[in-house]
């Protein structure tokens, strides 16, 4: 069972969410393969349901699976930790504090862990406190290259940076983007991401020299009727992805 992501040209990879096992199919080869198809922790009752779920899941597209929060949700935290250790998936995503508990139940390095921080309005410095407990508390907030390194300490393979409200944040990301280059960590913006500013923010990134972005595109591309991620633009988003890493 392959426990990476198939990176585009090893720079790029697409994270989006799936509506059903069937979509979830549709969304890999729509990407060629290039992508992590979301499941939700939050909608399942318990670990062992969502255990069962998602393996089938992962065995419909190469284990290419992303274990989510739900919107982020601190609550969560736990639960995606305690499925990610049975179902072993290529990705996981955390808030900043759950990061340990997901690689010390991984068991493995391989896997994707990374770890939830939001923009605080100030460049250079960005807000830690994403926990259950921590997101009720006062804002935790470091410069950027102390997150990097509290999230290396934790086992984190990369920076989940949300909610970034599409460009609204663009010069906190940048700088986000260029730690990330410069203290060899990868990158996922997330949050107000679509078909029309996706290419500005991945190519932010590509040009800070973050060896791997993951961005992540959710409701702009879902179609409300279904709950369905649009194959079509799934086409679309990777094919901006070959333009760009060439």
């Amino acid at each position: 069972m392959k426990l990476t992501p198939n990176y585009y040209r090893d720079r790029v990879c697409l994270n989006v969410l799936a509506g059903s096992k069937d979509n979830a199919r549709e969304i890999y080869e729509a990407a060629e393969g290039h992508v992590l198809v979301g499941v939700l922790s939050k909608n399942y009752a318990d670990v062992a349901s969502a255990v069962e779920d998602m393996k089938a899941y992962a065995a419909l597209i190469d284990n290419a699976l992303s274990v989510g929060l739900g919107a982020g949700d601190p609550r969560q935290s736990l639960m995606v930790s305690q499925i990610s250790q049975q179902v072993q998936p290529q990705h996981v995503n955390q808030v900043f504090t759950g990061v340990g508990t997901s690689r010390a139940l991984l068991g493995q390095n391989d896997s994707i862990v990374n770890g939830l921080i939001s923009p605080t309005g100030k460049v250079g410095m960005v807000k830690i406190s994403t926990g259950p407990l921590s997101s009720a508390a006062s804002d935790g907030i470091v410069p950027i290259e102390t997150a990097i390194a509290l999230l290396k300490d934790m086992g984190g393979s990369s920076v989940k940076y949300f909610p970034m409200g599409g460009l609204k944040t663009r010069e906190e990301y940048t700088a986000v983007a260029k730690a990330c280059a410069q203290h060899d960590f990868w990158l996922e913006p997330t949050g107000g991401i679509d078909l029309e500013n996706f290419e500005e923010i991945v190519t932010i990134a590509l040009e800070a020299g973050v060896s791997k972005v993951i961005p992540h595109i959710y409701s702009s591309i879902i179609d409300s009727a279904s709950g369905n991620t649009r194959p079509q633009d799934v086409k679309t988003l990777l094919a901006s992805v070959k333009k760009l890493v060439g």
